[in-house]
């Protein structure tokens, strides 16, 4: 496949887009979270404790911007913010299952406890 560039960025191959998209300490173990559900954003920071407020915040704008999960803004004092799965986001998650799965795979045969 050839070079392409998109927003700005030159891409070499489907593999490294998608990895853009999804790839990252944080972005898969997002998506991996809200596949069974909504979450607030308090949430998703407790559910991740070394995350940092400035991370988390640039992770979930960057995969609302690539439409893989939506923010949906509640007019309520105080603030309330919920993120969910899109129709897209879902579709990453078998293989995100695929990745974990063979991680945990290669985790057995280093000798690493989980």
């Amino acid at each position: 496949m050839p070079e392409f560039i998109y927003n700005g960025k030159l891409y070499y191959n489907p593999v490294e887009f998608a990895l853009d998209r999804i790839g990252g300490t944080w972005k898969m173990p997002i998506l991996w979270r809200l596949k069974d559900k909504t979450f607030r954003y308090s949430e998703l920071k407790r559910s991740m404790p070394r995350i940092s407020d400035k991370m988390l915040t640039t992770q979930l704008r960057e995969l609302e911007n690539d439409e893989l999960i939506i923010r949906k803004v509640y007019a309520v004092v105080p603030p309330k913010v919920e993120y969910s799965l899109t129709k897209k986001g879902s579709e990453a998650i078998p293989l995100i299952e695929s990745i974990r799965k063979y991680g945990l795979k290669l985790m057995k045969q280093a000798g690493v406890k989980h």
